[in-house]
């Protein structure tokens, strides 16, 4: 007999750094999900990406308080802002796109790393070839400030 859906939660945890604090501990803990077994999965998981890259991790949770989870890839943003060379400023000192995209630029890319970077996301991307997923990427680039030069 199939384990019984009881719902899916989505977080973004940082490559390699899950633990029981904030957010990921109370999510979880509040859903009965063992948090000391989904950090220790997680980070095994995890160990052959690049460490800090945000993951966007979607988890289904089960009756019998077991889990599964898939762990997409990095969002597009965070490969952009890393061809761009975009240094970290802020109060959570992580790099930042420009305060007015369409207006003035943070960084430029290459159409190559665009390529790259559309290869990287494709299973994760809602594009049927290459080509549809570096216009999306090439939109992201623009959302964020970040000019693509060709």
């Amino acid at each position: 007999m199939a384990k019984k859906v009881m719902g899916t939660l989505k977080l973004q945890i940082k490559a390699g750094a899950a633990n029981p604090s904030p957010p990921v501990g109370p999510a979880l803990g509040q859903r009965g999900i063992n948090i000391m077994e989904f950090c220790k999965a997680f980070n095994a998981r995890t160990q052959e990406m690049e460490q800090g890259a945000p993951c966007p991790t979607v988890i289904t949770y089960y009756q019998d308080k077991s889990f599964t989870m898939e762990i997409k890839t990095p969002p597009a943003s965070f490969y952009l802002k890393k061809a761009a060379g975009l240094k970290p400023q802020g109060k959570r000192n992580r790099p930042r796109g420009s305060e007015a995209p369409g207006k003035s630029t943070a960084g430029t890319v290459t159409l190559a790393q665009v390529r790259e970077i559309a290869e990287s996301k494709m299973k994760d991307l809602n594009a049927t070839s290459v080509e549809g997923a570096m216009q999306t990427v090439i939109g992201s680039a623009r959302s964020i400030g970040i000019e693509v030069k060709g």
